[in-house]
């Protein structure tokens, strides 16, 4: 074969010998346009049946897709960037990760969860963190309320979210400053009318009846995310079944006396020890909440940060802290942060404030499932207050505080590894 005839076949060889397998993307700080939809384009592909890979801890927790037109395409829409790259290039990468020198690891994703956001209907116009991201992210999700989970629904859904919820039936806790207010008014008529509807005759009784099947929903397998109120009030409901710690405002009795030495501490997902607050009037559920303990922890200063964790041996944890920065910026809600002695020995703190000693982002087993807490209300409203405007996310696409709630949402993807510590 001549020299001009072995040039023509490399020539003609050159697109099949680089043609690219796989599409890479990055999650760094640099690189990622859009960290947030590149949740949504991963969960799209899932959803499609491609196969998936999380690359813990490389370039910030990234995620290795085929190459496919149609993926492509869908990053191209949302706005997300991604790299195209050879079979040599993932295989390097994946030796990379695979160096026990390397603190990575590839997490292969299997399915795109089904998703359950716990929302009432005609909700009130303050916003859902949780809502508002998987929306902006475009990854689908279906509302259920008290009827669907006393109906045993929630045996339909891999994932459930709880946000700003109060499950002890204290309306929130919003007596003293919205007890004259329409909103507050007409909220506490339907929550009535809906307990009455469902067998129960207080609303505090309805919502512990739902607080148990979330938790055996959890038992057997489903993972349950919370934020805010969602967090404490789930669990102080669960430790006072068969306990009224409602006042008269609340459920037309008095409490009972003496309620917190009956408080069950080993019902509970997380807290121990907690003290409630009898004050109706008094924006806090108990002394869990680290919100009015904050006198020196300026707005400046207000950051948390994400523990690090071994990806090779301890997999759950590291999936959860995926981020392009370790330092996450703190925000308010009811329930901003807890006091890091009232969590048990049993759950492992993701993400603390040193300055406070807060546990801002906490997870845990329980049964076969598994549960995250998170404090705050917006990752990106420090101050969130009824009655604002809801946070515009495409001025936050590369949100560190959001993305925390989406590697949540796709840990149930992942194949489960059992961990090693």
């Amino acid at each position: 074969m001549d020299l001009k005839r072995v040039v023509i076949v490399l020539v003609l060889l050159v697109p099949f010998i680089t043609k690219a397998s796989f599409i890479l993307l990055p999650m760094d700080e640099t690189t990622q346009k859009n960290h947030l939809k590149a949740y949504g384009v991963t969960y799209w592909a899932l959803d499609k049946k491609y196969k998936a890979s999380w690359l813990l801890n490389y370039r910030g927790g990234s995620f290795l897709l085929p190459d496919a037109p149609e993926i492509r395409k869908e990053c191209q829409i949302r706005g997300v960037s991604f790299e195209v790259i050879s079979d040599a290039e993932q295989a390097s990468i994946l030796a990379e990760i695979a160096s026990p020198s390397q603190n990575m690891e590839a997490v292969v994703l299997e399915k795109a969860p089904k998703i359950a956001v716990y929302t009432p209907p005609g909700k009130q116009p303050w916003d859902d963190a949780v809502t508002m991201v998987l929306t902006y992210a475009e990854i689908p999700f279906t509302p259920i309320y008290d009827e669907a989970v006393l109906s045993d629904q929630l045996v339909l859904y891999d994932w459930l979210h709880l946000h700003h919820e109060d499950f002890t039936g204290q309306y929130g806790k919003f007596y003293g400053a919205y007890r004259n207010a329409p909103w507050y008014i007409e909220q506490k008529k339907e929550a009535e009318a809906l307990a009455a509807k469902l067998g129960y005759a207080k609303v505090s009784q309805e919502k512990l009846a739902v607080a148990k099947k979330i938790r055996d929903f959890v038992i057997g397998g489903g993972f349950m995310f919370a934020m805010c109120s969602a967090t404490d009030s789930f669990d102080i409901a669960l430790a006072a079944e068969g306990v009224d710690i409602c006042e008269p405002m609340f459920d037309g009795d008095d409490s009972e006396p003496n309620y917190q030495a009956k408080i069950d501490y080993a019902k509970t997902f997380v807290f121990k020890n907690f003290i409630l607050d009898r004050r109706p009037e008094h924006y806090e559920f108990s002394d869990i909440d680290t919100t009015e303990k904050r006198g020196n922890v300026p707005f400046e200063k207000d950051y948390f940060t994400l523990m690090d964790f071994s990806a090779k041996w301890d997999v759950i944890p590291s999936m959860l802290c995926q981020n392009h920065t370790s330092l996450i910026k703190g925000f308010m809600g009811q329930t901003t942060a807890f006091e890091r002695d009232l969590v048990k020995s049993s759950v492992l703190v993701l993400g603390e404030n040193e300055l406070n000693g807060e546990a801002r982002y906490i997870h845990g087993q329980k049964g076969k499932g598994f549960f995250t807490f998170y404090g705050g209300h917006d990752p990106e409203d420090y101050r969130h207050q009824v009655g604002d405007p809801p946070t515009v996310l495409d001025l936050h696409p590369n949100s560190p505080g959001f993305r925390l709630i989406l590697n949540n949402v796709l840990f149930p993807a992942a194949k489960k590894k059992k961990q090693k510590t």
